[in-house]
């Protein structure tokens, strides 16, 4: 049973936040945005998913019980996903999955992007550690956590070069 609400906890907000982004995405192709080559998208959107799903696995194959951890992972994961809105809400409609960028556009240094460069992937790694420790899974999370590190440190030099920020 525990397996099963870890993969809503897991799922269900991910469903969301895609309809989002695919809104997102349309509006700001509209206003002539190109997304840059060298992304990682695609591998992201393959591996965010089936990041949960080992974790929800491995904490299943474990007991599938919560763990000592669990609150602790809880509390994480939740403060990872308020993190995250608040930058998807400073953002509007210039958050998406994608990197994607209107012409004339500018960092955004309100809201979390007043105090963290790029919330939205600190998010994303505490998303990953909260899960683990709610899942009662340390490999699968360590491992996830690793890679997304390295897709992350690529999504921010891409997103980054396309903002005009760093070299070309």
């Amino acid at each position: 049973m525990f397996s099963l609400v870890l993969l809503a906890i897991a799922f269900l907000p991910m469903i969301v936040e895609a309809g989002i982004a695919a809104r997102h995405d349309r509006v700001l192709r509209a206003r002539g945005a190109v997304e840059p080559a060298g992304d990682v998208y695609r591998i992201m959107q393959v591996a965010y998913p089936a990041a949960f799903l080992a974790m929800v696995l491995e904490g299943w194959a474990g007991g599938g019980r919560p763990g000592g951890l669990t609150n602790l992972g809880a509390l994480l994961f939740v403060a990872a996903k308020l993190l995250k809105y608040w930058a998807v809400g400073t953002l509007g409609d210039r958050w998406t999955f994608r990197v994607l960028v209107p012409p004339g556009s500018s960092r955004i240094l309100t809201g979390p992007y007043r105090l963290i460069r790029h919330p939205n992937y600190v998010a994303v790694a505490g998303e990953l550690a909260g899960f683990a420790l709610l899942a009662g899974a340390p490999t699968a999370g360590g491992v996830s956590v690793i890679l997304f590190s390295f897709l992350i440190l690529r999504r921010i030099h891409i997103e980054e070069r396309a903002l005009g920020l760093g070299p070309e």
